[in-house]
């Protein structure tokens, strides 16, 4: 069957809100290749939205599970627990930049981010959270309210949680200074909700859906400063970020900080759905037993994948790698912005995590997102897979696999360049 005989009997069983950015099937998949059921090859520049960062079906951690599913698949952890998931909550109380972790595992980053949150509001006894603008968190309902980003995300779907509030995201790009941001806080804190009635201050250190805005330097310090001040724990959303996609395990790494609590997804598996929040064991241990949870939660088949997958980063230094790779797709987009300065406005990210941002004239005021959407099909055709995101709907992720082999990177940055002369001729 073809890849519009699938998308049509997809449309006749899908609810609608669950669409897909391009009818491509998909048929099988290796690395950083993928072959629809036509027979078609891409290069894959989007990794399932940073999950595969290790690659599509990386054979040890194939082999991992192969195993894992031949003695069991699910006992419920709650119930009987079993010992690889006591093994990579160690691998990763190891990882994070705390010495006294404590883990909680779940199924999806949204579920992270809403244990996270729970996490807070029990040891704090605080109902506050504060986000920011152009974040995203999840799809749930509280997810849905820390995100700041209505369409598709918010639209139609509230009333939200209660006692969120939002200030705007340090993005200089778009004219929104650290002090700024800052600033806004502080409003925050003199018009919507006393410092001592917040639970919760949570950011992502690049933003993801919001447009791959880096936090500028010295920003988390800053925002640590804050919660140490007014004893309001400090949460980094490291679903996107993670497991080496920007250069060291964590991003936050970088910026020299320690928050109170990590949320983890996407890369910790190599494509398993299995999720994490990682916190210091005074912030962590705030809930009951039975508390925190879920039928599925830290799932031994996601367990085994983790332990592999966290191998894999380790064994092939893919930190390191993510620095390499980064390198050349800004290499490779500043070809392009030197032959439409007056269309690329900006290039930006942290290690593996690239992005541009398009524009009209030159002008940050004038975001293209009719060229975006263009450039992302116009390059699945030719055998591109890319992603777009933004608030303004103007700026192409790349997210390619830190295992991708540097030709296919190659390749796939010369189809970029092709289709974006072919979108703007």
């Amino acid at each position: 069957m073809s890849n519009s005989d699938w998308q049509q009997r997809k449309q006749n069983v899908f609810a609608r809100g669950m669409g897909n950015m391009l009818p491509v099937f998909v048929d099988r998949a290796r690395n950083a290749e993928i072959w629809d059921v036509e027979g078609k090859r891409y290069i894959d520049f989007a990794a399932g939205i940073a999950v595969v960062n290790t690659g599509h079906s990386h054979p040890d951690i194939v082999a991992a599970v192969k195993q894992q599913v031949e003695a069991f698949s699910h006992t419920c952890i709650m119930v009987t627990p079993y010992a690889n998931a006591v093994e990579l909550a160690e691998k990763l109380v190891e990882a994070a930049p705390f010495d006294d972790g404590r883990v909680v595992f779940v199924s999806t980053g949204a579920e992270a981010v809403e244990n996270a949150v729970k996490i807070a509001r029990a040891t704090t006894g605080r109902p506050g959270v504060i986000a920011f603008g152009g974040g995203f968190h999840g799809r749930t309902n509280l997810c849905m309210g820390l995100t700041g980003k209505v369409v598709p995300y918010k639209k139609g779907f509230g009333p939200f949680t209660p006692e969120i509030f939002h200030v705007p995201f340090p993005a200089e790009y778009l004219g929104v200074t650290a002090d700024d941001s800052l600033a806004a806080l502080d409003q925050v804190f003199k018009n919507d909700i006393e410092a001592n009635r917040v639970a919760a201050i949570i950011i992502e250190p690049v933003q993801g859906e919001g447009g791959f805005y880096p936090v500028p330097d010295g920003f988390l310090s800053r925002l640590r400063d804050v919660c140490d001040q007014h004893g309001i724990v400090f949460i980094c959303d490291e679903i996107q970020t993670g497991f080496g996609r920007t250069g060291t395990m964590f991003s936050c790494e970088q910026d020299g900080v320690q928050p109170d609590i990590i949320t983890l997804a996407k890369g910790i598996a190599g494509g398993f759905p299995i999720a994490a929040v990682v916190g210091k064991q005074a912030v962590m241990d705030g809930p009951d037993p039975g508390g925190l949870g879920g039928t599925y939660a830290g799932s031994p088949l996601g367990c085994a994948a983790g332990l592999a997958a966290m191998s894999v980063i380790e064994k092939e230094n893919l930190c390191a790698r993510a620095v390499d790779v980064g390198e050349k797709l800004r290499e490779g987009l500043e070809r392009i912005r030197s032959k439409y300065p007056e269309r690329v406005g900006d290039i930006r990210g942290r290690g593996a995590m690239v992005a541009m941002e398009l524009v009209c004239d030159g002008q940050v005021g004038q975001p293209d997102a009719e060229l975006t959407r263009a450039l992302v099909g116009e390059a699945a055709q030719r055998g591109l897979l890319l992603l777009s995101c933004g608030v303004r709907g103007n700026v192409i992720r790349i997210l390619a696999p830190l295992t991708i082999p540097f030709d296919h990177l190659e390749e796939g940055l010369g189809i970029l360049q092709e289709s974006f002369a072919a979108c703007v001729a």
